[in-house]
């Protein structure tokens, strides 16, 4: 008598060597589910590489300066009394000439033309002052010079340029009615600062109407130790009403949004896709056991069991769904991994980023496959397990 593990080894060799015959019916599933998975993948690694850009913005040393509540740069406000009072406390790094690292800055909206689709949309152009660049990290000028002080003069991120077009090293561009001249190219890899245009404080206070006030304080500290004491000292203050966080938190926070917006969007297509992955596993486990309807009879009268026929039709199942998630792992690695792009980040513009994908998006898109399989192979594998040996043979 032959053993119950030995048949179920040997039912799942019949039927995987059996596939071949089933050929056209067996793409159909693999391409189903390869379609499923690479939706998930696809999704997956813009939401991945969008937090990632975010998440690595940022140094836990800056401290950002926002008005209470505001939750982002974009809706905070502060006058220049807050700077002032600002600028004797505690744990503040002084520049070469004594001057405390303090950068007072506007983030403002523009029109920027998208060079893939020539369409327009909303670009980050960022007011700040001579300090802006000794409070960034990682940030290299690679053309040309900073703007000047008061000049109409701007410098582009490199991603920046990537991405949109009319922002090249040297040109001139319109921007609120007046001309720019972009003196210089910086870049900031694997940042959200790429993704912008900076120009002098006071300009863009000037052209758009905003007075003296800014709408964040980046603060370059003496080391990431003194973020308390700098924190506890402008929270004390009752004239002001700010909230402090570090500048490596708020990006993080800022990351949370965006890349729960990306999962959003593509989680009900990747719930359709998955159906129908699942629809087409159903369709070709069934012909899968209605083709060997023969054979699985001939295998019971000489002694194998209903559980053989069973993993039998499972194991095909799993097989091509893992087949379907190599096959839209692969398509997404060599067609979208580290394919630069943008979406809406948490100031309302452009954010640009590389698509990434990750060993847990790859373990994920298994899980996936591993479902629609188990889901899809289970109803047949049932059916092949009752089937009736006299019924299957013409008895």
């Amino acid at each position: 008598m032959i053993s119950i593990f030995s048949q179920i080894l040997a039912v799942i060799r019949l039927t995987l060597a059996s596939i071949p015959s089933r050929l056209l019916m067996s793409l159909a599933t693999i391409i189903a589910v390869g379609v499923a998975v690479g939706v998930f993948v696809g999704f997956g690694a813009l939401a991945n590489g969008f937090s990632r850009t975010l998440n690595g913005t940022g140094s836990r040393d800056v401290a950002m300066v926002l008005r209470g509540g505001s939750g982002a740069e974009i809706n905070s406000v502060l006058t220049r009394e807050a700077k002032t009072l600002l600028e004797g406390a505690p744990g503040i790094a002084r520049g070469a000439d004594g001057r405390p690292l303090i950068s007072g800055e506007l983030y403002v909206i523009m029109d920027g033309l998208r060079r893939s689709t020539n369409s327009k949309t909303n670009i980050p152009f960022r007011g700040m002052t001579a300090e802006g660049l000794a409070v960034r990290r990682g940030v290299k000028l690679t053309e040309g010079r900073m703007f000047t002080p008061g000049a109409g003069e701007i410098v582009v991120g490199a991603a920046m340029i990537r991405e949109f077009s009319g922002y090249e090293f040297g040109r001139s561009v319109r921007l609120r009615g007046s001309d720019w001249k972009i003196v210089g190219v910086f870049e900031a890899p694997g940042t959200v600062f790429e993704s912008e245009i900076w120009a002098d404080a006071a300009v863009v206070q000037t052209l758009f109407n905003r007075g003296a006030s800014v709408q964040a304080l980046r603060v370059k500290l003496v080391d990431e130790n003194s973020f308390e004491a700098f924190s506890k000292f402008a929270k004390s203050d009752p004239r002001l009403e700010l909230e402090i966080l570090r500048e490596v938190d708020y990006y993080r926070r800022q990351s949370q949004g965006g890349g729960n917006f990306i999962s959003f969007i593509g989680l009900p297509l990747g719930i359709v896709m998955a159906i129908g992955a699942l629809a087409g596993a159903l369709n070709t486990m069934y012909s899968s056991v209605s083709t060997r309807a023969s054979e699985t009879a001939t295998l019971r009268i000489i002694g194998f069991s209903g559980i053989s026929a069973f993993f039998g039709a499972m194991a095909e199942a799993l097989v091509l769904s893992a087949i379907g998630a190599i096959l839209g792992l692969t398509v997404c690695y060599f067609l979208f991994n580290g394919l630069t792009t943008s979406t809406l980040g948490g100031g309302f513009t452009q954010v640009v980023f590389k698509v990434q994908m990750s060993w847990t998006l790859v373990s994920q898109a298994f899980i996936v496959a591993g479902i629609i399989g188990l889901v899809g192979g289970v109803p047949p594998a049932i059916r092949a397990a009752r089937q009736s040996p006299q019924l299957a043979l013409g008895g």
